[in-house]
């Protein structure tokens, strides 16, 4: 938490809205806690950051982030031990993407001291609104938006970085089917795909939407050249078992640098499951499909931790994934999750202590 109090101006509400409430019943994302983090940039520096109560605030028209798309931002979780001591999850890695993130939007960097001071002071503010028991989160969201005026094609000169929180249970139930696309692509080389910009996810609305009306969950993503090489699953990066060895693309202009993707790949090393970082063509997926050596597909990300997919439909034809009872997806999402809940050992220091 940031060192005294002069360090940040703090307001509180006058009462919660905590006890209105269905902790057992939420949607992921739509209900956020009391207060809110701000901090604005503006005449070349960051300014005293701010928490307050969560609300509405006036914006220009003509900002910049409604014209130009200059907006960026993390996906984090708190989790609750059974001692009702809250922890976070690897925030170093989240600070440094979103940092590498702003670098490509032309957006001014954070510095430690407002990102994970800042986030461990509203996070312990909040920390009611984390729940105890596997499942039950405190889904935290930085973002950066570039909200200096004026309709020239130019990077902004004021920015607003702000974390908001929203108590979580699992982000996706049910079976996850999907489709590989053959003309839509995510990212390209020389583009954003490794920076967790707004863009990247708008872009992909209206494929996904085109796939959901087919009966699809998700679209796996090809690379934007040749349509070939099989990179990510909707909004996670996604993972292969073929035989018993687990193959993931590499991070690339592309793909994002998941931090659940670098946390399973450690993981599996420990356990001695084998993982190679490298391009999986489509070709050899299908081949797989057909003589039954693949035994898995996963998606990974900070929202879903590990979400399985059933089958994968490519040029019309869908296969089905055999039903398996090693699944290696599930030992990860089990290992990781203990950890996260500080239910098993944290021998790799991820965890961070509120």
């Amino acid at each position: 938490m940031l060192k005294n109090s002069s360090e940040i101006d703090i307001t509180r509400v006058t009462q919660s809205k905590i006890k209105d409430v269905d902790f057992e019943n939420l949607t992921f994302g739509n209900v956020f806690t009391d207060h809110m983090l701000i901090c604005d940039y503006k005449e070349g520096k960051w300014q005293k950051p701010i928490i307050k109560p969560y609300e509405p605030f006036l914006i220009d028209p003509s900002a910049k982030v409604f014209h130009y798309g200059q907006a960026i931002f993390e996906g984090m979780k708190a989790y609750k031990d059974e001692n009702d001591d809250v922890w976070l999850f690897r925030p170093d890695q989240n600070l440094d993407r979103f940092n590498k993130s702003a670098i490509r939007l032309a957006m001014p960097e954070i510095s430690e001291h407002i990102f994970i001071d800042g986030l461990k002071t509203l996070v312990d503010m909040e920390r009611d609104w984390v729940k105890k028991g596997l499942g039950n989160t405190l889904y935290i969201r930085p973002f950066m938006i570039a909200i200096g005026s004026g309709v020239i094609a130019q990077p902004s000169t004021q920015y607003r970085f702000m974390i908001i929180l929203s108590p979580a249970r699992s982000y996706y139930s049910g079976e996850v089917k999907v489709t590989i696309a053959e003309h839509f692509s995510r990212a390209a080389n020389g583009g954003i795909g490794a920076a967790k910009a707004a863009g990247n996810y708008s872009a992909q609305f209206y494929p996904q939407k085109l796939a959901q009306e087919q009966g699809f969950q998700q679209i796996i993503w090809t690379d934007d050249a040749t349509h070939t090489k099989l990179e990510e699953a909707g909004t996670m990066n996604v993972f292969f078992r073929i035989n018993d060895t687990i193959y993931t693309a590499p991070v690339s202009e592309r793909i994002l640098d998941g931090v659940t993707r670098k946390s399973l790949i450690e993981l599996a090393k420990r356990e001695g499951i084998k993982v190679e970082e490298r391009s999986v063509l489509v070709d050899e997926l299908v081949v797989a499909a057909k003589d039954g050596s693949l035994k898995e597909i996963f998606g990974a990300g900070t929202a879903a931790v590990v979400s399985p997919i059933v089958g994968f439909q490519y040029k019309e034809t869908y296969y089905e994934l055999p039903k398996t009872e090693d699944s290696i997806a599930l030992q990860l999402k089990d290992k990781l999750t203990k950890i996260q809940y500080k239910l098993a050992e944290d021998t790799f220091g991820w965890t961070v202590k509120i």
